[in-house]
């Protein structure tokens, strides 16, 4: 024992650490490392999960407000489009109330067709297209065949005549056009 009191005393006035019987300096340096190491993640996974919730909560903020958005654009996605129609529908009420006031149905018919082509100019600004199917080939994916007729005008299978335009949007067929087929 006396051995030990002195060797201690010796590693204390030597500023040495004191070591244990049977532990190494290295085990003792290697363990308290491992400490640090263990504490090391644990903060880096705290600042990694914090992170994680705030990067989560930003993108559920962005998500609502791209929702907001959207709802908001297709609740006045028309607006550019009626204002484009507000001239033709003044002018069609000019040209009943010039009606109702002239005896001319000549008049009454040239406003009607300014107001016709002011229509149809204000909506190719939107890319509508009326499609023009007399003479042409029956194409079932652009026409609605309500009849067929004998015809020498055209030549068989293709449309003798339109009832209803067709329309094509951008690159989609909106309405197809209701013609009669020449047999």
């Amino acid at each position: 024992m006396a051995e030990k009191e002195e060797t201690v005393s010796k590693a204390l006035a030597a500023d040495e650490p004191v070591l244990e019987p049977g532990r190494s300096e290295t085990a003792e340096t290697a363990e308290a490392d491992k400490v640090d190491e263990l504490e090391q993640a644990r903060v880096e996974a705290a600042e990694a999960k914090d992170k994680l919730l705030r990067l989560a909560a930003e993108f559920d903020n962005y998500r609502k407000r791209m929702e907001r958005d959207r709802a908001i654009a297709l609740k006045y996605a028309e607006e550019q489009v009626l204002k484009e129609l507000l001239p033709c529908i003044d002018n069609l009420e000019r040209a009943i109330e010039q009606g109702r006031k002239t005896e001319r149905a000549g008049d009454l018919l040239a406003g009607v067709e300014l107001t016709y082509k002011g229509l149809m100019a204000a909506v190719s600004k939107f890319e509508l297209v009326p499609l023009g199917s007399v003479g042409t080939p029956f194409d079932p994916n652009i026409h609605e065949a309500l009849a067929m007729e004998e015809s020498g005008e055209v030549s068989p299978n293709s449309v003798l005549r339109e009832f209803e335009k067709g329309y094509m949007y951008k690159d989609r067929l909106i309405r197809p056009a209701k013609v009669v087929v020449a047999k």
